[in-house]
Formats: structure tokens, sequence, C-alpha cells
């Protein structure tokens, strides 16, 4: 199968009054098209750092981050704008919505964008993460929690090659959490979409097929015969 996703000696440090803060130091990642990792490590370990470089939010140091074969340093703003336009899914901690759309405008909006808006599928994601009732509220009017479920639903709507979540359920409760897990993994299946996905959850990290920690800036993945004993 191709690389959806793919990091090669990727180092990153961030500047501190304290001095040069390493944060990721030589981290090595593939990931398949269809593939699930849950990313897991302490708070301050990295994860999101490594989802906003995978993303092309932001620039490494060095190294290298190839999306579906396309290397994120051979890209300018706009290129790789597009890239997360037409192939990437995110789910950040910050929810991101647009205030001035209401919840259905929010859901679709990348999905148009891309021009893959699937009127079926967008009305299935809206139905199953609990927000049929609330596609003409604004964000303003939504708590944390359904806010979440709507960058979950946004994020799915175009069906992309690479879905990147930064702890995507640590606002909603165990069954809407396993509901919105249960789409991502479904759209993995489905479409052959990748999912990076960081999170604190154990019970989450149980569901997808690979597992590993950042740890001093390097990525530990676990074996599987680790994972069949866990």
């Amino acid at each position: 199968m191709s690389d959806a996703l793919r990091l090669q000696n990727v180092r990153k440090s961030y500047d501190t009054p304290q001095g040069s803060l390493k944060v990721l130091d030589g981290v090595d990642l593939r990931l398949e098209a269809g593939q699930s990792l849950a990313l897991k490590g302490d708070s301050g370990s990295g994860k999101s750092t490594l989802l906003h470089l995978s993303a092309g939010l932001d620039a490494i140091d060095d190294g290298e981050i190839w999306v579906e074969g396309t290397a994120l340093t051979s890209l300018g703003d706009t290129g790789r704008a597009a890239l997360r336009r037409d192939r990437i899914g995110l789910v950040f901690q910050q929810f991101n919505l647009i205030p001035s759309m209401n919840v259905a405008d929010n859901i679709g909006f990348q999905a148009r964008l891309a021009e893959r808006a699937d009127a079926a599928w967008i009305e299935a994601l809206t139905a199953r993460l609990g927000l049929a009732d609330l596609t003409r509220r604004y964000p303003e009017q939504l708590s944390g929690g359904q806010q979440q479920r709507v960058a979950i639903a946004r994020a799915l709507a175009p069906k992309p090659a690479l879905l990147l979540a930064d702890e995507p359920t640590g606002n909603l409760d165990v069954a809407t959490s396993d509901a919105a897990l249960t789409l991502m993994l479904e759209l993995s299946a489905q479409t052959g979409c990748a999912l990076l996905m960081a999170t604190h959850s154990a019970r989450a990290a149980e569901r997808l097929t690979r597992r590993a920690a950042l740890s001093e800036g390097r990525l530990i993945e676990e074996a599987a015969a680790q994972r069949g004993a866990a």
C-alpha cells in the first residue's frame, strides 16, 4: 500500500527565554493508506507539534515530510493550503469553527472548497454525531462538546486521504466519543483514509491498529506483541 504520511528524521525546536527547546529529535514515521495510529505521550511531549508539522501548518527544522508522496518542503504557502484543502482532514483542540457560519455550513465548508461535497454522506455524519437538531445554530450557541462534534464532522465531510486529530474526543462523553471514533475508523476502512490521532485515552488508543509514544523528542512504536498483550 502507498504511504499516506511519511516523516523522515524530522527535527523541530522552538526559541524560548531559557534558550532553544528541542521538541522533535529525529522522528521517523510511515503511515500507509487505511492505517490508524494512536500517538501517545505526556503533555508537552510534542504530539500537537508533530500533527501541525504533518499538516504543513508549521515548518520543520530538518528532515522531510511527505503527504501522499508530496514533499511539504517543495510547497509554498499556497501549495500547502491546497494540500490541506484537498487531502487532509484536521481536528484540533481549538475547533476553529467559522463564527459567521451555522453548523450546517461549517460542516460542509471544506468539502465544498475541495469540490467533494456528498450530501448523503454529510447528512449521515450530522445525524450520527447528534447534530441534526443543531444545524441552524452558530458556534457561539454551542457547548464545547458540540463544537468538537462539528469540527469532527467538518474534517470527515470531504473524505480526506489523511485525517490528523488532536485529542478529538477529549470534550465528549463516553458514548459520543465512541460514536465519533467509530465514524473515523469507518471512513478509514471505506476510503483508505489514514488516521493519526493524538490521545491521552487508553480506551481510544486500543481501537486503532497501531500505537506509538513520543518521549524526549523520539517516537517509539509499540510492537505487535506488546499490543496483543495489552
